[in-house]
């Protein structure tokens, strides 16, 4: 950061000559310890002045989402009640917060041949680290074999509570992102269609909502 305006909530990065990372990039052999080590180096640095939390704001959206009378995808809300089982998991073992970005597309990491770097801090917060793991391991698709190098080059082990752990933050991070597009569906100047990408990101949860997977995710993360 080079330069800071509080009064506007704004913070000017200094220019970085770097390729604009995609998901067949971050996906390469390799990709997921780097990427791991580059969220450790935000973890590690100075707090910032917000906390994150994605339960509290997808409460805040599903209230905006009720009272504007935005649609949500097919089956969103009678999955609502898989949420708290998640949020009690978490609540077991907690991890303590650390700065975290919140949103990583593929296309907010850039290159510059030697290190990766993070751009858009829009949703910035504190948080549990796993959402940041979760979050990214689920934009960029990883599989398991990516998953677990992840969490190995990030925890220096991968073991199944922090697997589960991170699979859940998975699933946290599209409820979230679904609301958030299906709002600007109705509410952006912007022509992109935000009701595919809301449906997108429903259909990634509700598979691992209802797969045979969550259950034992649960316990992983509460054992």
């Amino acid at each position: 950061m080079v330069h800071e305006l509080p009064d506007w909530d704004v913070f000017v990065l200094e220019w970085v000559d770097g390729t604009t990372m995609s998901n067949d990039l971050l996906r390469a052999p390799g990709m997921p310890t780097r990427v791991a080590r580059t969220l450790r180096r935000l973890h590690e640095g100075p707090r910032f002045r917000d906390d994150f939390d994605m339960f509290r704001l997808s409460e805040r959206y599903l209230g905006l989402v009720d009272r504007l009378g935005i649609a949500v995808p097919a089956g969103y809300r009678e999955h609502l009640g898989r949420i708290p089982e998640i949020e009690a998991a978490f609540a077991v073992h907690p991890l303590p917060t650390v700065p975290s970005h919140n949103d990583l597309l593929a296309e907010n990491y850039l290159d510059d041949g030697d290190r990766l770097w993070i751009v858009d801090f829009e949703y910035s917060g504190n948080a549990d680290p796993t959402f940041e793991l979760g979050n990214t391991a689920q934009e960029l698709g990883y599989d398991e074999d990516r998953l677990a190098e992840l969490a190995a080059a990030y925890f220096g082990e991968a073991t199944p509570g922090l697997l589960g752990r991170m699979h859940l933050q998975m699933i946290m991070s599209d409820v979230g992102w679904t609301l958030w597009a299906a709002i600007q569906a109705r509410i952006s100047m912007i022509d992109y269609d935000f009701t595919g990408w809301a449906e997108e990101r429903w259909a990634r949860a509700s598979a691992m909502l209802d797969g045979p997977d969550f259950t034992g995710w649960l316990r992983a993360t509460a054992g």
